[in-house]
């Protein structure tokens, strides 16, 4: 009898509890990480496909002292360092600039660049903005594929 009591006691605080949280109204926290027009070397983003639009996303892990070959994007993107730091290099210009656990930052388009990690492993979150059927990298001057 106890024991019947005792769940239908917990029973009826389980559908308190449901019910109350249905019914709430808060709002949720945003952190608005990155908006961006242009990407981290300056160059503004152009318009860039008609096709069907196909987001991705990829968790990229980069062991320590790695450099990743040279690619372009096609699309824009974005990155944000879950772990680590990376410093991007645009080839041609020589510009570079490193990003830390907790930053994000616009990708270059069709910009030659490589991504290389610190003293630790680098884990980044990339979201692509992409077209069905396109790559999300290109590998240039016969280098491997970025992953």
């Amino acid at each position: 009898m106890k024991f019947s009591l005792f769940l239908a006691i917990i029973a009826a605080c389980s559908s308190f509890s449901v019910a109350r949280a249905e019914s709430s109204s808060a709002k949720a926290h945003a952190d608005h990480l990155l908006k961006a027009t242009h990407s981290w070397n300056g160059v503004a983003y152009a318009p860039y496909t008609t096709s069907q639009p196909e987001l991705s996303m990829i968790r990229l892990t980069i062991p320590a002292h790695t450099a990743l070959p040279w690619h372009k994007h096609p699309f824009p993107n974005a990155g944000y360092v879950l772990q680590g730091s990376l410093t991007i290099q645009d080839k041609e210009s020589g510009k570079s600039q490193t990003f830390h656990q907790g930053e994000a930052f616009a990708e270059s388009v069709n910009d030659v660049h490589r991504g290389v990690s610190g003293n630790e492993p680098t884990i980044l979150l990339l979201t692509y903005a992409g077209a069905e059927g396109e790559p999300t990298s290109v590998p240039v001057d016969k280098q491997n594929p970025e992953y």
